[in-house]
């Protein structure tokens, strides 16, 4: 961005200059105009920049940087040539050593002011690749009949529209270099404007595109999709209804993928619509970083709560008498099941529970257990806290994808059922995004 001096007077009309004063938790610079917030998109703590209101709200402003007048030591040319179009990332004018420390600064902040917290030490920052990390993801696809042309990424950010992007940076290379081809594919398609969307799926080894097709393909369809998968070595699926309806288009050896966590000798399974932790290296080092925490003995009962395929469930096992998952969604626990066989480790076991409701009928429910891991969405795990100290769990590591939640979370576990919060980091599983992902130990005195 131009950094020309202006008088306050000449700037044109609409623009007002301002000094950036924080970050709030999505990435946005937060000022003060007329005594009202304001949240503007581009703009770094301690710059001057030109500003120009995109929303105006009884309490709050939002708007975007014009201009940088003042620009900061952190600000760094982004890589992306649709930064700022696309919505999927929002730090890349931020370099990433200071990415990390705005998030980690940010932990701190929502222990402070969410779980009165104030002395909470901070471990160093968990990091890995800050580009092409990201192996799992869900394309947006849509035809645009004014442009002639099919467009295939993410959405414009703060917009419902699609961003007309070439690639993507932080998508692997395998992906992010073939979105104009996807593209391309789709237009030739009979079907173009019914397919909404495709996701992407890839693990060590092969990648699946699975299409939602809200149309049948035709003859031709089918054979040009088959032959953009083989040219490119992607394995092609069709999605023409639920989940339950993904049907290859070619002769595959399987349908699912895998990765392996060599450290702890587990290698995993998943299908390509299940969740798994989009950043293969970065979810490596977080399951040492839990393990490490958590130091499971030959005698712990360790239960896993939310442990989808068994993430962590298995790699634990390898140290612990027994681990216990539990998991609401049962085509998740049936893939950590078949995990478990897979890595022959019958000391794991996996139970299908809705963890925001009462389970005291569930036999595992009334077993005890030393040692606990959670991990659950940004919604936190605040109706099942109250189980730890029934269960005698003398140590519990909470893995979090919301600071804010972690931080109520952790109030609750300490000022309410007495636990320690003996440290936390955050984990750089989303370079150039806005995204927190962080981990905290707890103890019992």
């Amino acid at each position: 961005m131009s950094r020309r001096r202006r008088n306050r007077k000449q700037l044109p009309e609409g623009l007002v200059r301002v000094d950036i004063e924080s970050f709030c938790h999505d990435g946005r610079g937060v000022t003060h105009v007329d005594g009202k917030a304001t949240f503007v998109d581009g703009a770094l703590p301690g710059e001057v920049v030109d500003i120009e209101f995109t929303d105006m709200k009884r309490d709050f402003a939002e708007a975007r940087v014009a201009e940088v007048y003042e620009s900061s030591s952190f600000r760094t040319e982004p890589k992306c040539d649709y930064f700022g179009l696309c919505g999927g990332c929002s730090f890349q004018h931020v370099d990433p050593e200071r990415q990390i420390e705005v998030k980690q600064d940010l932990l701190a902040e929502q222990f402070r002011r969410i779980g009165r917290l104030d002395e909470v030490p901070l471990w160093d920052p968990l990091r890995g690749p800050v580009w092409g990390y990201r192996h799992k993801a869900r394309l947006s696809v849509k035809y645009v009949e004014k442009k002639q042309k099919v467009l295939v990424g993410f959405r414009e950010k703060r917009s419902r529209l699609l961003a007309d992007m070439g690639h993507c940076e932080v998508l692997h290379p395998r992906v992010g270099r073939k979105l104009v081809d996807m593209a391309q594919l789709i237009n030739c398609l009979s079907i173009r404007t019914q397919i909404p969307q495709i996701e992407v799926a890839m693990g060590d080894a092969g990648c699946i595109l699975v299409f939602r097709n809200l149309a049948n393909p035709s003859t031709e369809d089918l054979e040009c999709m088959t032959e953009f998968g083989r040219v490119n070595d992607f394995r092609v699926y069709l999605q023409p209804k639920g989940p339950d309806s993904v049907v290859a288009l070619g002769e595959y050896e399987s349908d699912l993928l895998s990765y392996s966590v060599p450290a702890h000798d587990v290698c995993f399974e998943f299908g390509p619509l299940q969740f798994i932790q989009v950043n293969p290296e970065m979810n490596r080092r977080m399951i040492d970083r839990a393990i490490d925490l958590l130091a499971p003995e030959a005698d712990d009962r360790v239960i896993d709560l939310f442990c989808g395929i068994g993430n962590f469930t298995l790699p634990i096992a390898r140290y612990a008498q027994r681990v216990v998952g539990v998991e609401g969604s049962r085509e998740l626990v049936a893939q950590a099941e078949r995990n478990a066989e897979l890595n022959q480790l019958a000391n794991a076991s996996f139970h299908v529970a809705d963890l925001t409701s009462d389970q005291r009928h569930r036999p595992w429910y009334r077993e005890t257990y030393s040692l606990a891991l959670v991990d659950p969405s940004r919604a936190g795990a605040e109706e099942i806290l109250a189980c730890f100290p029934r269960w005698g769990v003398k140590r519990i590591v909470y893995v979090s994808c919301n600071p804010s939640t972690l931080a109520r979370d952790a109030s609750i576990l300490v000022e309410r059922f007495g636990y320690s919060l003996k440290g936390a980091g955050v984990m750089d599983m989303f370079p150039q995004t806005s995204h927190v992902e962080s981990i905290a130990l707890f103890e019992k005195d």
